[in-house]
């Protein structure tokens, strides 16, 4: 059986470099499927303050990220002096579209139950 992996969901709300339509998409797939994550305002700010919850992220697991460009990501947390090893994945918010993102976070079960429930409405 594989391990669960964390998810963190960054909200880029002061680069706002995340289209925004984008980053809400994923937010209320997120937050449809019933699944737990953890939200932040902003990763850059967190990198900025050496928040010690960014060892504690990537200390804890599998770790999924949905932020923006992967290599900014990286240098994000090793400018707080975290390194992101093997199990973190990235997903980038800024580049690829909702559906894409939330399907490699949560699976082809909530992706389609969740788009399901947005054509509903």
């Amino acid at each position: 059986m594989s391990e669960v992996a964390r998810i963190l969901y960054c909200h880029c709300a002061y680069a706002q470099v995340v289209p925004k339509d984008v980053k809400e998409e994923v937010l209320r797939q997120l937050c449809a499927s019933g699944v737990a994550f953890d939200a932040v305002a902003d990763l850059c700010e967190l990198s900025a303050k050496g928040d010690p919850a960014l060892a504690r992220l990537v200390g804890e697991g599998t770790l999924k990220i949905a932020a923006c460009y992967p290599r900014a990501v990286k240098w994000l947390f090793e400018a707080a002096g975290v390194s992101l090893g093997e199990n973190v994945e990235v997903l980038n918010m800024r580049t690829e579209p909702a559906e894409q993102v939330v399907f490699a976070i949560l699976g082809p079960g909530f992706a389609t139950a969740a788009a399901q429930s947005k054509e509903a409405l």
